[in-house]
């Protein structure tokens, strides 16, 4: 507990979001958004993007995947502002769920830090090839033969 109360400030609000925008003229993205209304205010902010993500689940007990939270930030977005996505990626097939979801971006996270530990720049360049081989193959299971073409019919809810 002496670690979270230290490291988060409850205080914040969307009115803190509004004074950085105010501040700061360059790309501000927001990271952790789940809920749709969030996001609306997010975009209302003047923020450039925003990321949903759980933050690896690690921050608390039975929070919603990204997977199932991503559908209703897109649709409440609306094309306003890219949607990043992150958690719960592990493969090129996460990828494709994700950018069929309606992600206008996926972020890989433990896949390529593991492959730099493990064997530098050559790790992290092969982990992505697997990914983008992976992709592939989950593309022509679903007969998409573009990115673009990805959607909601690509995936059987």
């Amino acid at each position: 507990m002496g670690w979270v109360s230290s490291n988060f400030d409850s205080s914040v609000t969307w009115k803190d979001v509004e004074w950085v925008r105010s501040q700061w003229d360059g790309p501000l993205v927001i990271k952790g958004v789940l809920d749709p209304q969030d996001a609306r205010t997010a975009a209302g902010a003047g923020v450039d993007g925003l990321v949903v993500s759980n933050h690896g689940g690690r921050q608390l007990d039975g929070v919603a995947s990204t997977a199932r939270a991503l559908p209703a930030v897109v649709d409440a977005v609306a094309g306003r502002i890219p949607v990043l996505v992150d958690g719960g990626v592990r493969s090129g097939l996460d990828v494709v769920r994700m950018l069929a979801l309606g992600a206008d971006f996926v972020l890989l996270g433990r896949a390529w830090a593991y492959a730099l530990a493990a064997a530098g720049e050559e790790g992290v360049a092969h982990v992505l090839k697997i990914v983008e081989a992976e992709m592939r193959v989950a593309m022509a299971l679903t007969g998409t033969t573009r990115i673009s073409d990805l959607g909601s019919e690509t995936l059987d809810r």
